[in-house]
């Protein structure tokens, strides 16, 4: 096992679903978070799509101890020691490039990096850096379970965290695959939900996907 897929595993390897969260204000990140901890979920990805993220990774990190707090949309080392600054312990990316796999390895004490992958040839490239732990993205548009199924026998270190397209009813079956360790989705928390400040609504929602 690389090191990689050790500090992942250490951080995620009890994490099954993990949201997937573009917040625009960051005032409502903690309750956001601690709606989500309520339902059972207990590993958030903020994606760094918004000014709000970084700051709402702050206010998360600095509020609740028991989240486990990453960032997503990580494009460039810049954007990985920005996260590592605002406290994030882990990040994901949508692809992978040389100058942030470089980066990452060299931080992979503080923040490893789950870079995405959408086929056979990304994943050996990320291997090739001791990346085993991959995002698989974007999941459904990428060929969905057929392509897990089918990258399972010739890359069996790596192991997955489909995100893109997944919703809490095809959840299951990505989860049911040996080489899935976890699924990533926006859909536990709604913008709606967000933009009112539904919390019960969220917490709902995550008690249903921690069910899965």
């Amino acid at each position: 096992m690389s090191n990689q897929a050790a500090a992942i595993d250490h951080l995620l390897g009890s994490t099954r679903v993990m949201p997937v969260v573009v917040i625009d204000d960051a005032e409502k990140a903690v309750p956001l978070a601690e709606a989500l901890l309520e339902g059972g979920i207990s590993a958030i990805e903020i994606t760094l799509r918004t000014d709000a993220a970084l700051d709402a990774v702050r206010r998360i990190k600095g509020s609740l101890p028991n989240m486990v707090v990453g960032t997503g949309t990580v494009l460039s080392p810049t954007h990985l020691k920005q996260s590592l600054d605002a406290g994030a312990v882990f990040a994901v990316s949508p692809g992978l490039t040389p100058r942030l796999a470089e980066a990452a390895i060299r931080l992979i004490d503080d923040i490893p990096l789950l870079p995405g992958t959408a086929g056979a040839s990304d994943v050996m490239a990320a291997m090739e850096y001791g990346f085993e732990r991959l995002k698989f993205f974007p999941a459904e548009a990428a060929g969905g379970l057929p392509m897990i199924k089918s990258l399972a026998s010739p890359l069996q270190a790596a192991k997955f965290c489909p995100t893109g397209g997944i919703s809490e009813k095809t959840a299951p079956d990505y989860l049911a695959q040996a080489n899935v360790f976890c699924v990533g989705g926006s859909w536990l928390t709604p913008k709606a939900a967000i933009a009112d400040g539904d919390w019960a609504e969220i917490t709902r929602i995550a008690k249903a996907a921690a069910a899965i």
